[in-house]
């Protein structure tokens, strides 16, 4: 389990980012403690901001009074009303908080249910709580709670994995910005791509697509990227999202800054080399293009085909989720650009050796030296041309453990908490 905590000065948002959860039945009230309830039991945000008045009156100095708290324990456990509401109590004693007036949220918006405590670490004599050791002596409660309720231990995961899990999202499944924002804040730490159609094609495979967008404003050329969710077909299932919306790693600076940066990586990698060796040898024994397709799969290679309106194959992209880097076709060589695949699937001409001339060698060397220019294509899904998605639907399953995997993420959460630092920051005055 891992605790979350947070400080800031507004009770109001404090409560109403968990208040307005529990309007739209995503979360309810699970249990009070000298919280102003009505008499059926009911409770409203004036009742609980009432409840803290007394403690937030008599504060003396403290600037961020407002404690709120999230407790998370591992998706796969299961845990009842009962021991949330009893973890949440013992957690707070442990912690110092035993006396004060607090109110438990139970979110059930995402795959991970968990907890939230909005509370004030000032007593009731407007001293300030303690916070000495705080992280330290949170870990520690975590660790008893997970061994007293039977929990998957959070140590335990981490030693135990490698890197973050990723799903493709489902738009019918609602919170389709959650949903994105945990496959689009973290693909850049995971994987090396050098090109606009490279992200989007690795985008492709979680059922998100991004564009450019281009306008002024007071006569200021302005530019950056929207995200949109995919359905099956590989067409837009949802409005735009702007890239602000998933942290600064999603919007169009810090990722040209990525393809920089992976062309220096990839640059004479030992990882294209046999990238290139596994497409190669997929090509000698597949007779077509979805039995190509089956053999790359079974090596944890993806392929993205990107075709216009007449058929004709104008972009391949090759994904290899080992050594997690994203290829276009052109990048690793001339006989795996996507006239070569054009050729063969539409014209039934297949290449199949690897090219050996002088021209091809010259390519191989200069790709060492300097970058390849990529692939010429339009936008990734234009109105006329059709997403190539034949044996995607079930991607995840067909290289399984070789992904990461999703840990719930709530990204509203996170939304929150960066919001109430930008607060703070804005509060600080000018020395």
């Amino acid at each position: 389990m891992i605790a979350k905590i947070a400080r800031g000065a507004s009770l109001y948002g404090a409560l109403a980012y968990n208040y307005q959860k529990v309007e739209k039945e995503n979360a309810h009230i699970l249990f009070t403690q000298k919280i102003i309830e009505a008499p059926d039991g009911s409770y409203s945000m004036e009742q609980l901001s009432r409840s803290f008045d007394l403690h937030l009156l008599a504060n003396r100095k403290t600037e961020k009074p407002i404690l709120h708290i999230s407790l998370n324990p591992d998706p796969k456990d299961t845990v009842s009303d009962a021991d949330f509401e009893n973890m949440a109590q013992e957690y707070m004693k442990e912690m110092g908080y035993a006396d004060q007036p607090f109110a438990v949220f139970k979110h059930t918006d995402i795959d991970r249910t968990h907890i939230h405590i909005v509370s004030v670490c000032v007593d009731g004599d407007g001293r300030k709580i303690s916070d000495k050791f705080e992280k330290r002596r949170s870990m520690a409660v975590c660790r008893t709670l997970e061994k007293e309720y039977g929990l998957i231990s959070a140590v335990e995961k981490k030693e135990n994995s490698q890197s973050p899990v990723f799903k493709p999202i489902n738009y019918k499944e609602g919170d389709i910005k959650s949903q994105m924002a945990s496959v689009i804040r973290h693909l850049p730490k995971y994987y090396q791509f050098q090109t606009f159609g490279a992200y989007n094609a690795l985008l492709s495979l979680f059922k998100i697509t991004a564009e450019e967008v281009r306008g002024e404003y007071n006569g200021i050329p302005k530019q950056g990227l929207v995200y949109f969710a995919l359905n099956d077909k590989g067409e837009k299932a949802s409005n735009p999202f702007k890239a602000s919306l998933f942290g600064k790693n999603a919007g169009l600076i810090e990722l040209e800054s990525h393809y920089g940066q992976s062309r220096t990586k990839l640059k004479g990698s030992p990882a294209k080399g046999a990238l290139k060796g596994r497409i190669e040898s997929a090509m000698q024994t597949a007779s077509n293009e979805s039995k190509f397709k089956k053999k790359l799969l079974e090596q944890g290679i993806n392929l993205v085909v990107r075709r216009n309106g007449e058929g004709r194959i104008y972009g391949i992209t090759f994904i290899d989720h080992e050594s997690r880097c994203v290829y276009n076709g052109s990048e690793l060589g001339r006989n795996l650009s996507a006239n070569v695949f054009n050729d063969w699937w539409n014209n039934g001409v297949k290449t199949d050796q690897p090219l050996k001339n002088s021209n091809d060698s010259a390519l191989t060397s200069n790709a060492e030296n300097q970058t390849i220019q990529p692939e010429i294509v339009p936008d990734f899904f234009e109105k006329h041309d059709t997403y190539d998605s034949a044996d995607q639907n079930n991607i995840i399953e067909a290289f399984g453990s070789l992904l990461p995997e999703n840990q719930g993420e709530d990204f509203q959460e996170t939304a929150f908490a960066n919001q109430m630092k930008r607060k703070d920051k804005r509060r600080k005055p000018k020395l």
